[in-house]
């Protein structure tokens, strides 16, 4: 069992030290990150995945870069930063975390004047995103935690905890809370086609934490809500809108759905990095379409005909009607999101 949750990012000394989150549970693997193409293609091909960590890792990223820089002209680093940025926010465009941690990393070098202490203030901003993310993943769990009851049963999908996160996660955080209180609560993972991280990922973080889990295929939801005693579903979130509609992995939408149908609540927890109040609603999210042999291939296996047309998009968005709270670190919000999303940042 782990004692504590493995880090999936950190910041060492010169280099960037990453869990490949694709080789789990067969391998733990860490991987180091040199350069910053390495970072962008550690985000594109989900090596990091979660919104949380995703930002982390591109903050990191562009300290990265900070430190490697040669320019001896102020304005010359700065000009290059901004184009790094760009480049970095173009490995995946619905998580809104990377564009929120860039833009912090960007708002910092305005406020100094010489490349060394550019360098010193982007590093310093990219430790504090990291570190902020553990306290307010924790403080997500404690909010949390206050829904449910000793014995309860959740259901939860693909992964929103401690790896996708500095620490915790997010709708996983009530399950580390809950270990540390004593208080007893079951877990149902669906297995998160196509990539697999709800039976790749969750499940083994919460059989490692030692949590009562158990694994289903995406298609056993229903009946298992039904004959199983769920008590409540929980989901993590890549990006909220200011009316709360949210994006999260594919096949997120048709729990709510179900969860409707069966009259259990749904709950999405997330921090406030992940509310975007400059998106109005679910219709302008930009919903990322992956490589077709995600779904043609299964470890690396071919399952259709190499040509096969396929749809593949990696989330889809969940009406605000449809979720009975959102949960952050400044508590839970319900009913008129739209108002007490704005007022969470008041």
């Amino acid at each position: 069992m782990l004692n504590t949750p493995i880090r999936s990012v950190e910041w060492s000394n010169d280099h960037i030290t990453l869990l490949d989150q694709r080789l789990l549970p067969s391998q733990t693997e860490f991987i180091t990150l040199t350069a910053i193409e390495d970072v962008w293609e550690a985000i594109f091909e989900l090596k990091v995945r979660g919104a949380p960590a995703i930002g982390i890792t591109a903050a990191y990223g562009l300290a990265l870069w900070a430190q490697q820089s040669q320019h001896d002209h102020f304005n010359e680093f700065c000009e290059d930063l901004k184009k790094q940025a760009a480049y970095l926010e173009t490995s995946r465009p619905t998580a809104v975390n990377l564009f929120w941690a860039i833009k912090r990393i960007l708002s910092v070098v305005e406020r100094v004047s010489t490349i060394k202490k550019a360098k010193e203030a982007i590093l310093d901003k990219a430790n504090v995103i990291a570190k902020e993310d553990e306290d307010v993943c924790r403080s997500i769990g404690e909010h949390a935690i206050n829904l449910f009851q000793d014995g309860d049963t959740l259901l939860t999908h693909c992964n929103a905890g401690g790896i996708a996160t500095a620490r915790y996660g997010t709708a996983l955080a009530p399950f580390y809370i809950a270990k540390e209180r004593g208080i007893h609560l079951k877990a149902f993972a669906s297995e998160t086609r196509p990539v697999l991280q709800g039976a790749r990922l969750t499940a083994w973080e919460l059989q490692q934490l030692g949590i009562d889990v158990t694994l289903i295929t995406d298609n056993m939801v229903a009946h298992t809500i039904k004959t199983k005693g769920i008590n409540a579903i929980i989901v993590g979130a890549d990006r909220i809108a200011a009316n709360g509609d949210t994006a999260n992995k594919i096949g997120t939408y048709g729990l709510a759905l179900l969860a409707k149908a069966l009259q259990i609540p749904f709950y999405v927890a997330a921090p406030l990095s992940t509310i975007d109040l400059a998106t109005s609603s679910g219709e302008d999210i930009e919903i990322e379409e992956r490589h077709a042999d995600e779904i043609r291939k299964l470890n690396g296996q071919l399952v259709t005909t190499a040509d096969m047309k396929v749809f593949n998009p990696a989330f889809d968005v969940t009406p605000a009607e449809l979720i009975t709270g959102i949960i952050t670190e400044r508590g839970i919000v319900s009913g008129d999101y739209k108002t007490k999303l704005e007022g969470l940042f008041i």
